[in-house]
């Protein structure tokens, strides 16, 4: 029973490595996707939906990021920058499965050749992502896509404004993403699946993968962006006002794949910040 398990994944697998191989290849001839993006998806007016619950979220999300996220991202800071650097290639490379599906349902061709070549030389040559060849053979890194930002190049505008507890700010649209990104993502579906599951004999162990590798993710970002977050909180009259303002801006911004409002701090310059 297990043999055949093996050799059905080993089948999907190596199904896989054609299909981003294929697409890989005839990136050149792809095309930039969708052009004519609609101006109500990119629209920086949203209302609230429970703006007084959204607050009080708010509040609640703020004393928890003070107390465990920003001391664990000043803590993850202090590694030596190796280890940062290569555990935050290994997490884009893994988030990269997520946007080349987002390229594709976006019409990206192009785009998602470049993801999918990405992938395999960062997965083989890259040692499992921990480094990035695939920058030196001309493959380089694009902005991430989500479900959310594909809604919103199909057309869809961002609908109310509201707050998610731990998770933060969102709207309807990529409050209706983030189930999206879920079916989307193949580091999902190979963590839950019981065909892999059979292998390795323990379902809670495959299951807590995925949450590691997304907490993972979460404290990587959380770290490149401390100096950001704190000017953004040292400046604002109302904080919760502009950080809705700054989200609304920048999922604009990212679905017209131009510049993103807060720019993350480079992996070069994390030894010349002071992290007491």
């Amino acid at each position: 029973m297990v043999e055949n398990t093996r050799k059905i994944m080993l089948r999907k697998f190596l199904f896989a490595v054609l299909t981003l191989s294929l697409i890989s290849t005839s990136a050149i001839a792809g095309s930039e996707g969708n052009e004519k993006i609609s101006s109500k998806a990119t629209s920086l007016e949203s209302k609230e939906c429970f703006e007084k619950l959204s607050r009080g979220i708010f509040r609640f999300n703020h004393a928890l990021d003070n107390a465990i996220f920003e001391p664990v991202a000043r803590g993850y800071r202090k590694l030596p920058v190796p280890i940062r650097k290569s555990t935050g290639n290994v997490v884009d490379n893994l988030r990269s499965l997520l946007t080349f599906s987002n390229n594709v349902l976006q019409g990206d061709i192009k785009g998602a050749g470049n993801t999918a070549g990405r992938f395999l030389v960062n997965s083989t040559v890259g040692i499992l992502g921990i480094f990035d060849p695939a920058a030196k053979m001309g493959l380089a890194e694009k902005p991430r896509e989500d479900f959310g930002q594909t809604l919103g190049k199909w057309g869809s505008g961002p609908g109310c404004y509201f707050v998610l507890p731990i998770l933060g700010p969102t709207t309807a649209r990529d409050a209706i993403g983030l189930v999206g990104n879920t079916f989307l993502d193949p580091v999902y579906h190979v963590t839950h699946n019981t065909e892999t599951d059979m292998l390795v004999g323990n379902q809670n162990y495959q299951e807590h993968n995925y949450y590691m590798f997304k907490a993972t993710d979460g404290v990587d970002f959380r770290a490149k962006n401390i100096e950001s977050f704190d000017n953004v909180e040292k400046n604002a009259i109302d904080l919760y006002s502009t950080v809705k303002s700054l989200y609304l801006q920048n999922r604009a911004q990212r679905i017209l794949n131009a510049d993103t409002t807060i720019d993350t701090q480079d992996e070069s310059d994390w030894e010349e910040i002071e992290t007491n």
